[in-house]
C-alpha cells in the first residue's frame, strides 16, 4: 500500500506492537505501561539525519529518565543493522526492527515523502509522545532532527506539570 492507512490523533489510545530489539527479543509497547515513552520512527540505520536524531535521544535520555520516560526507535532496519548502529554510535535508545512495516503503517508514518526534490514512498520521519495510560499525548508529525530531542523534553516536561 502506498498511502499512510491511519491517522492517529492525541486522546487516541497508541495502538499496541511487538518488535524486535537489536538482540531479536520481542519488545512490547505495552512492557512500559506507567511511563512515558516517546516513540519515534525514522527511514535508516547510519545516515546523516538518522544518526543526528538517535545521538541527540541518547545524549539526553537521563533528562528523559529522570521524568520516568523512555525512547524508542522505529526503522525498517533488521536487528543486526540496528546492533551495529548502536555499538559505532554507542546509543542508549531502543531501536526496533520493523522490516515489513506493519507498525509504521498502523502510526500512518508510511507514505508519500519528498527527498532532494525527488517523491518517493518512505518512512515519515515523525514522533508520538505516548502518557503512562498509553493514550497518544503529543505527535510530531514530520520531524527536522536539529534540536528535536530537546522539544520532545520540553513538550514532556509541560504534559507532566
Amino acid at each position: 500500500m502506498t498511502e499512510q492507512i491511519l491517522e492517529l490523533k492525541v486522546g487516541s489510545k497508541a495502538p499496541d506492537f511487538c518488535l524486535p530489539d537489536k538482540d531479536s527479543k520481542e519488545v512490547c509497547l505495552k512492557e512500559f505501561k506507567r511511563k512515558y515513552i516517546i516513540l519515534y520512527f525514522y527511514p535508516k540505520d547510519n545516515t546523516p539525519a538518522c544518526t543526528t536524531e538517535a545521538i541527540g535521544f541518547t545524549g539526553i535520555l537521563p533528562a528523559f529518565q529522570k521524568l520516568g520516560a523512555i525512547i524508542i526507535g522505529i526503522s525498517p532496519d533488521s536487528p543486526d543493522s540496528h546492533a551495529k548502529f548502536i555499538e559505532k554510535k554507542n546509543l542508549r535508545v531502543i531501536l526496533l526492527s520493523d522490516i515489513d512495516k506493519k507498525v509504521t503503517k498502523e502510526y500512518g508514518k508510511w507514505g508519500k515523502k519528498k527527498f532532494r526534490g525527488k517523491e518517493y514512498i518512505g518512512v515519515i520521519r515523525s514522533t508520538f509522545l505516548i502518557d503512562p495510560e498509553g493514550n497518544i499525548a503529543h505527535i510530531w508529525p514530520k520531524v527536522s532532527v536539529k534540536g528535536h530531542p530537546e522539544e520532545v523534553e520540553s513538550v514532556l516536561k509541560e504534559i507532566i506539570k
